[in-house]
């Protein structure tokens, strides 16, 4: 569970207290409460924050140390290894260590981006904070929504890169640390390919990476006999993680499936399946629209960044519900992006066949959202100030140059893997699952697992039109060949039925109404002629609308901390 905690450096705060009475930075008395703070057994090195870590056992026998807390197992490793203790310690963690010989603070962030932590500056402070709207609470310190953050949010539905949405506050990325006075940035780890044996057969590989998922999967298990819980879709991804939880854990396994009605299309034969294959005592929540409308604004005052995805506010109810059952919830992120699924083929198309447009511009198209619609969404003021601004195709190229990574399709992975991982959807797991009291974990998103697909053959993550071709090899013996070989078609909300009923008044009054704080930004007649289903092609209009909808509830829920 993620204990937000607030520190500063380099100034005063009056509503502060001193942090391990060293004088140099201090963490809010009533953010902190609940976090733990360790230091090394030389009492150079103290450290505050959240460390969850999959190989403690490990580490602690190769220091010759006993069991500790894992806050407490990271100062130890800290103070003989420095910042590439990040490198070393596996799991999730989002922490700031302060040096007491030399009066300076490390804030460092793990590998794969399951925790989050930001920063920023006022006057002769630099505050830091593991959640973005604690620092956004402070008097002063930000309050100006930052234009170039908006496009890119209008562009993926979230925001990517270490940008946030408030105007000098930044994100300190995966793998990064950053140490105050100075603000110097390094690198502890960062995602690179492995040699592959283009000629290994798949099952190989298959067998290979299924040891490595099993890993992931028995290291984020409770204890013997706890209960855990897994939010199943009934895809590929949560299927795999519900029917390894089964296997190796020894307590009751949950599983949690949402729908959004019998008159909508929904996954329930598939993910009743899995949970009758697997045994699990499996729960089931309907989510009509009336349900979503009145719990949009709790779910997004929990988010960091907005999130435009209309899955948002099901994953956050399905977690209230699951906290009724479980600790700790599993689920099946991290598939997609590490393993060549959906949206790669036709991105790789496009690498082959496109001859007027830049990768980077075919990637952000390939959102769907609005990357298409920014010239009559936008205000005219809006567009001259991003006239000046950096150009988002600037943010993705280095990761289509070949410099990163040499393949093309790893290539798609890795700013998959890197942007919407760390930004999206881990953020959000990370956020919900707190909200609710539970510790959410990522098993495909394990740094191991990752690491391990970028040294498989890309042709066995995505075989001609296979995608996944080895994920699916590792789970032959665990699923139905129905689960293994389905067409991949994701949770469809019905978004587009729901402008056009429930929520279209809602909407209107929201995004057109007189205290609409989007109005600032978009074109009102753009806005109108959406909801009102004219132009364009309508299947796309509920997203759309769902985009601009999140934003405009997420700034008025933001308003709520300051």
């Amino acid at each position: 569970m993620s204990n937000a905690f607030l520190g500063s450096i380099g100034g005063e705060s009056a509503d502060s207290l001193p942090f391990q009475g060293t004088g140099v930075w201090r963490c809010h008395a009533t953010a902190f409460a609940g976090s733990e703070v360790a230091t090394d057994a030389s009492g150079r090195y103290s450290i505050a924050g959240e460390a969850l870590l999959d190989n403690a056992s490990t580490l602690a026998q190769s220091l010759g140390l006993p069991a500790l807390p894992h806050l407490a197992l990271l100062a130890e490793l800290y103070q003989r290894y420095g910042i590439a203790a990040g490198r070393m310690a596996l799991g999730m963690f989002a922490v700031a260590v302060h040096d007491r010989d030399h009066d300076t603070v490390t804030l460092m962030r793990d590998g794969v981006g399951a925790r989050t932590m930001y920063f920023a500056s006022q006057g002769p402070s630099t505050w830091f904070a593991s959640r973005l709207r604690t620092l956004h609470a402070i008097p002063n310190l930000s309050g100006q929504l930052s234009l170039t953050a908006l496009r890119r949010y209008l562009t993926c539905a979230f925001v990517p890169g270490s940008e946030t949405s408030w105007e000098g506050i930044s994100e300190l990325d995966p793998g990064e640390s950053i140490t105050f006075p100075g603000g110097k940035r390094q690198l502890f780890w960062r995602l690179e390919e492995s040699a592959w044996d283009d000629d290994e057969p798949l099952e190989i590989s298959a067998a290979r990476l299924r040891g490595t998922i099993d890993e992931a999967v028995r290291d984020r298990l409770p204890a013997s006999g706890e209960p855990v819980g897994v939010f199943l879709s009934g895809g590929l991804d949560s299927s795999l993680v519900t029917a390894l939880a089964a296997k190796l854990h020894s307590g009751p396994v949950h599983t949690f499936s949402i729908h959004f009605g019998k008159q909508h299309r929904s996954e329930l034969e598939f993910s009743d399946l899995v949970a009758q294959h697997c045994g699990t005592i499996h729960h089931v929540l309907e989510l009509p629209a009336k349900t979503i409308m009145r719990r949009l604004h709790d779910t997004h005052a929990a988010l960091d960044d907005p999130i435009g995805d209309p899955l948002t506010t099901p994953n956050s109810l399905v977690g209230e519900l699951a906290a009724q059952h479980v600790k700790v919830v599993l689920n099946g992120e991290g598939g997609d992006p590490c393993f060549g699924g959906p949206k790669n083929s036709p991105m790789l198309l496009h690498r082959l066949y496109g001859e007027h447009e830049s990768f980077s511009s075919a990637y952000m198209r390939s959102f769907q959202k609005c990357f298409d619609d920014l010239d009559s969404l936008l205000l005219p003021e809006v567009k001259r100030h991003l006239l000046t601004a950096e150009p988002q195709e600037t943010l993705f190229e280095p990761y289509f140059s070949g410099e990163l990574m040499s393949d093309g399709l790893n290539q798609l992975m890795h700013v998959n893997t890197f942007f919407k991982g760390a930004s999206h959807i881990l953020t959000k797991v990370n956020n919900l699952t707190s909200a609710n009291g539970l510790i959410g974990r990522s098993p495909l998103f394990d740094r191991r697992v990752v690491e391990a697909s970028f040294g498989i053959a890309p042709r066995h993550k995505l075989a001609a039109a296979t995608e996944k071709a080895v994920l699916k090899a590792a789970s032959v013996d665990l699923l139905p060949a129905s689960i293994i070989h389905r067409p991949k078609s994701g949770m469809l909300v019905p978004v587009q039925y729901w402008f056009r009923n429930e929520l279209r008044g809602y909407a209107a009054d929201m995004l057109l109404g007189k205290q609409a704080r989007t109005s600032a930004y978009f074109d009102r007649r753009t806005v109108k002629s959406w909801i009102n289903y004219r132009g364009g092609v309508w299947p796309r209009h509920g997203v759309k609308l769902w985009l601009l909808l999140a934003l405009e509830i997420w700034l008025r829920a933001q308003e709520d901390t300051r």
